[in-house]
């Protein structure tokens, strides 16, 4: 049993989680992704302690129709100041199948 290690059990959130943190270009380039599969992007967040165990509050409505990358990341931008210590993530529902078609941590909280 020496060889057996302990798991990291540090939380994981969403698919991006398990990758390298993004730069503000691949997150911008992720964002206009969902915009042009016309995906309505919503925007969630929570304290990060009950992150895996509860819904996620949502920041004001989904923005409906939204083509502009400027506004949705002004809009993260705005949810995490009023909200400096939760996690922030983008969720991108899709009209059609009625689901998420996309959904990343934006911002970390403490």
């Amino acid at each position: 049993m020496a060889d057996i290690q302990d798991y990291n059990s540090t939380p994981k959130y969403e698919t991006f989680s398990y990758l390298p943190a993004m730069t503000p270009e691949k997150m911008r380039r992720q964002i206009a992704y969902l915009v042009s599969q016309g995906w309505n992007p919503g925007i969630e967040h929570v304290e990060p302690e009950r992150a895996s165990k509860y819904y996620w509050y949502m920041w004001k409505l989904p923005m409906f129709g939204e083509q502009s990358v400027d506004a949705v990341i002004t809009e993260l931008e705005a949810c995490h100041r009023a909200h400096p210590n939760h996690h922030v993530r983008l969720v991108g529902y899709d009209n059609y199948s009625q689901s998420q078609g996309s959904s990343f941590v934006v911002f970390r909280g403490r």
